[in-house]
């Protein structure tokens, strides 16, 4: 066999070929390759990207034609920072690229670093998640933003660019479900909401987390008075049970909720 190419075989007996290279002490995984041809092709091009540093990440498209893209970019960050890192990660000064393919690249704080080296991310439509003990993780659940967040509504992109994933440019707006911002003469209030046979306004007040509490005392109505649906929750941190218990009980909510149920003709959403 050539050198850094090896046989191997599938479980119905059909051959294939890995291919493997040690660069500055460590062993890498270069891949699984149908051809001995092809896995030896795939060896050379890993030692041209290891030592020609005019190979870069915009130029791998013309002169890579066997290494996966994610491997190019393992290789070229370990060329260039020392650093072996398994997940498509090119380090930057103060941050970090992901590349999720060729054309979207992700930045991140080196905060989250540690964790992205051993999490791969995956985009399926759009949705972009990690998997971690078997479930999946939307990305974006990091900065405390909910599954059924709406951008631009509930966070929004300081710099408008959406690939910006450090902390400095996501500004959560509405983290709370049910809950959102207004600006009512000059001064902030948050709206509690609730769908039902349309959006149906559960009250306004003078901080997000009693507006949270408010709307979850919207779902415990609906629920005692017969509703099936789903309701989501919110978790609220900012008071403790005794304290939640008892703004609990002070909130007012909408009288017209009241008289939403007391027509005997409802129909759920």
């Amino acid at each position: 066999m050539k050198p850094g190419v090896y046989k191997a075989t599938k479980k119905d007996g059909t051959a294939y070929y890995r291919g493997n290279i040690t660069y500055n002490g460590k062993h890498i995984s270069l891949g699984s390759f149908d051809s001995e041809t092809e896995c030896t092709k795939a060896y050379k091009e890993a030692w041209d990207i290891l030592r020609d540093s005019s190979i870069s990440i915009l130029s791998i498209n013309h002169k890579i034609k066997h290494l996966t893209f994610e491997k190019c970019i393992t290789l070229i960050n370990f060329r260039d920072n020392h650093i072996y890192i398994k997940t498509p990660i090119y380090l930057q000064k103060n941050y970090f690229l992901y590349y999720l393919d060729k054309s979207t690249v992700l930045k991140f704080d080196n905060d989250d670093l540690f964790y992205y080296s051993s999490h791969k991310i995956q985009n399926r439509g759009g949705h972009m998640f990690v998997s971690d003990y078997g479930m999946q993780y939307n990305i974006l659940g990091r900065y405390g933003i909910k599954p059924y967040s709406v951008k631009g509504r509930d966070y929004i992109f300081a710099n408008g660019d959406s690939t910006d994933l450090r902390y400095s440019n996501i500004v959560v707006v509405n983290k709370y479900h049910g809950v959102y911002k207004e600006e009512k003469k000059g001064k902030t209030v948050y709206a509690a909401k609730i769908h039902l046979n349309g959006d149906f306004i559960v009250g306004r007040y003078h901080d997000e987390a009693t507006a949270a509490i408010a709307y979850n005392k919207a779902v415990d109505l609906c629920k005692s008075r017969g509703m099936t649906k789903s309701f989501p929750v919110n978790y609220i941190t900012e008071y403790t049970p005794r304290e939640y218990a008892d703004l609990y009980t002070e909130i007012k909510i909408s009288s017209h909720l009241y008289k939403f149920f007391r027509n005997k003709n409802f129909r759920e959403a």
